[in-house]
């Protein structure tokens, strides 16, 4: 989760936000409206939700796999979806719906494991920002008819699963992305990826935790409505 605070002039605004309040309560609980965090099931599907509170986020589960966001205020960092916990190594995910981003976004196949602790995307489009300019490649890998980057990159001190921890992150990007704007949809399989990952030296832990399909934004707004299966 905190996908872009490797960008160096955004974790640099983000911390200008905690150190300097404003001085109009008005403005601060404007900009701090919305959905609170939280995870559990709903409608027969794990969901996970979590915002730092810094921009406006309207975070609803629907029916079955399917979930609505609404973010605005370019300030901020968000991630929610929904889908299993725990996640498994051998799960062909399938996403359809709406996704429009203005800015750095995300949709991915997102998931945790422990032992090791690994944070890991399946990037099937974003918005202004390619995670692939700014992480380690490791190669490349055609999965469901499609060619995806492969990176790592490690996080240092950084929010986790397990609080505040150093870990790595596994990516795969897919190269070209989906088109954002408007209708979207897919199938992840995800044992094309974790086999890949293995044979260019990155290995998951051995303990999954959850695996869900996210939308993620990061100073930026937009909106998204996600089924999974």
């Amino acid at each position: 989760m905190k996908l872009l605070s490797i960008v160096t002039a955004a974790a640099a605004l983000f911390s200008s936000v905690f150190a300097a309040p404003s001085a109009d309560p008005s403005v601060e609980l404007e900009a701090r409206a919305g959905t609170p965090s939280s995870a559990g099931t709903h409608s027969g599907y794990y969901y996970s939700w979590w915002t730092d509170n810094q921009g406006t986020a309207y975070y609803t589960n629907e029916n079955g796999g399917t979930y609505n966001l609404q973010w605005s205020g370019n300030n901020g960092n968000l991630v929610g979806g929904k889908g299993w916990n725990p996640g498994n190594a051998n799960r062909v995910i399938n996403y359809n719906g709406t996704y429009q981003p203005n800015g750095n976004s995300y949709l991915a196949v997102y998931g945790w494991t422990r032992n090791a602790l690994i944070e890991y995307y399946v990037v099937e489009s974003y918005g202004s920002y390619n995670p692939a300019s700014a992480a380690q490649s490791k190669g490349s890998v055609t999965c469901n008819g499609a060619r995806y980057d492969i990176l790592s990159t490690w996080r240092n001190n950084q929010p986790s699963i397990d609080g505040t921890a150093t870990f790595q992150q596994f990516w795969s990007v897919r190269n070209p992305k989906r088109n954002p704007g408007g209708a979207i949809s897919g199938t992840v399989d995800v044992a094309c990826h974790f086999n890949a990952w293995r044979s260019a030296g990155m290995n998951l832990g051995s303990n999954h935790n959850y695996q869900i399909v996210a939308t993620e934004g990061y100073f930026s707004s937009g909106q998204a409505k996600i089924t999974v299966s």
